[in-house]
């Protein structure tokens, strides 16, 4: 075999090989992104029911309330940004 039909078979291989890595590192992207947007999903309702059920109590019952639920939008508001960069 020549030296350039070498190269050429080594360059082959190493594309090969970085498909692979790749192909394996973006099922485990979508994997991620999955178990991210289920864990939203639940945070989503989770701060939806609690809106629901606080409404005006909410403004009412104090800081610790109004914390809580401004924690849990900037979790969901992370969790969403770090979703857009999986996809």
């Amino acid at each position: 075999m020549s030296d350039r039909s070498e190269k050429m078979k080594e360059l082959l291989e190493r594309l090969e090989e970085e498909r692979d890595e790749l192909k394996l590192k973006a099922g485990l992207a979508k994997l991620e992104a999955r178990e991210e947007w289920q864990e939203l999903q639940e945070k989503l309702q989770k701060l939806r029911g609690r809106m629901k059920v606080l409404g005006d109590e909410a403004r009412d019952a104090g800081g610790d309330v109004g914390t809580a639920m401004d924690m849990l939008a900037e979790e969901v508001k992370e969790g969403l940004s770090r979703l857009r960069k999986l996809l």
